[in-house]
Order: C-alpha cells, then structure tokens, then sequence
C-alpha cells in the first residue's frame, strides 16, 4: 500500500480488526520511510457497479460519492457515525445483491429513501429535497403532506 504522505511503496501493517459489523477490515499501517501512520479499509465487491444517470450518462459507482450524501443527510443528526457505516455498507450489499451491474440511480435513491426513513425522518426530508429536486415551498409542502397521517374528518 502507498503512503499517501510521502508515496513510498513499502509500508508496514501494523494491526488488523473486522470494522463494520464484520464486512471490512480495517488495517492500522506504518510508513518506515516517513514516519506516517494511516489507516485502510479492505471491503469484499462482489461485482463492479455502473449507475445510468437519468441523462443517459453512465458512471461506475462511487461508494464514497454515496456515504457523503448520506453524512450530509444526517449532519447535526442525533445518529452515530458507526451506524452511517452500516448503513452505506447495507445499501452497497443491496444493490450488489440485485444481481444486476447496470443499475439506475433513481434506485439507488429508492433504496437510500427507503432507508433513511426507517432511521430518521429529517435525514429522509434533507436527501429527498435533493433526490427529488425540489425547487419551490410548495414541493416541501407537498412531499410532507404525504408523510402526516392523514386526519380523519369529525362528523
């Protein structure tokens, strides 16, 4: 592994344990060169993943790209980053589970929706607003009419 302090080649692990509920490790290493302490994580991928954009685009997927989405959905949010982990990790084994390597990003939004509101209600509103392109109050008003129960009128 490359130091990314100095970029000599030859650095030196210096302890290894499971993180993320067994489905990574995570390896302390040592650059002897430099002096430089890191850490990596190695992640089994079961297939290579491309996202077809709503534009036609097509772009391989970006693990990174989505749990910044996601940490940005739930700044300031009463959840623990060891829970984020999971969940990102949780998403990636669904959509690699799908049994599909093309995979359109409107289900892979589907699928962080469903999550998010499972795990918190503001953190589902703040993705959706960008998911769903929300440009005016009234899109706000709308999308959460649909999340209030709906009252029943008194006779």
């Amino acid at each position: 592994m490359r130091c990314p302090f100095c970029g000599n080649v030859d650095t030196q692990v210096k302890d290894s344990r499971p993180a993320e509920d067994h489905v990574a490790i995570r390896r302390r290493r040592f650059c002897a060169a430099c002096g430089g302490r890191f850490t990596t994580y190695e992640r089994v991928q079961l297939r290579d993943l491309v996202v077809l954009k709503a534009n036609g685009r097509r772009e391989d997927f970006d693990r990174a790209k989505l749990e910044r989405s996601i940490r940005i959905a739930m700044q300031k949010r009463p959840i623990d980053p060891e829970r984020i982990d999971q969940m990102v990790s949780g998403i990636v084994r669904r959509l690699e589970s799908l049994g599909e390597t093309d995979i359109s990003s409107r289900q892979i939004g589907e699928i962080v929706m469903e999550t998010l509101a499972r795990i918190d209600t503001v953190a589902y509103v703040r993705f959706a607003s960008v998911y769903m392109n929300f440009q005016a109050v009234g899109d706000f008003d709308r999308f959460m009419s649909e999340l209030r129960p709906q009252e029943s009128p008194e006779v």
